[in-house]
């Protein structure tokens, strides 16, 4: 590759669920993963709500709603960081935590009645079952899928192995 050539940032997908314990610890690694690469990495939110969760689709939105205002993995952070509470409260806490962000909670109310963010949440859902997506966490990175659903140790190491590999080759 010529010196010239101007690489963008290296994609990591993360596919995640909002009411997801693995995914609320996994926000530890995702967070050294900026600390460490920067904008030389771009973590990218795919959803993929579990049936057995039943405000994660909603929750989802509501996480496509933040983007749209601005403030996407803010709100994700937020969100997982109270999974319990979202278990009990549902859609009242996803408001709550978008006015506590300073979003538009009336906004975020009425994208989940008509439904605005529903296709790319299912687009995302239906792309993560076609590449063998399990459970959440899951990452792709250059390709490959690591699965964090059962266990997380060594994944972020991976991550950053195939992330310095590509990095290096740009």
């Amino acid at each position: 590759m010529s010196e010239s050539t101007t690489v963008g940032p290296v994609v990591l997908d993360v596919w995640c669920e909002l009411q997801c314990t693995d995914c609320r610890k996994a926000l530890e690694d995702l967070r050294a993963l900026r600390e460490r690469y920067g904008d030389r990495l771009e973590l990218r939110l795919r959803h993929f709500p579990l049936d057995k969760h039943k405000h994660a689709f909603a929750a989802a939105q509501a996480a496509e709603e933040a983007a749209e205002q601005g403030k996407g993995w803010p709100y994700v952070e937020a969100v997982l960081t109270r999974v319990e509470e979202l278990d009990r409260q549902g859609v009242p806490l996803l408001l709550d935590v978008a006015r506590e962000l300073g979003l538009d909670a009336e906004e975020f109310d009425t994208a989940l009645i008509d439904g605005r963010h529903i296709l790319i949440v299912d687009a995302d859902q239906a792309e993560g079952k076609a590449i063998g997506v399990t459970g959440t966490p899951t990452y792709v990175i250059d390709g490959e899928l690591l699965d964090g659903s059962k266990r997380q140790e060594g994944l972020r190491a991976r991550i950053e192995e195939i992330a310095d590999r590509l990095l290096a080759d740009a």
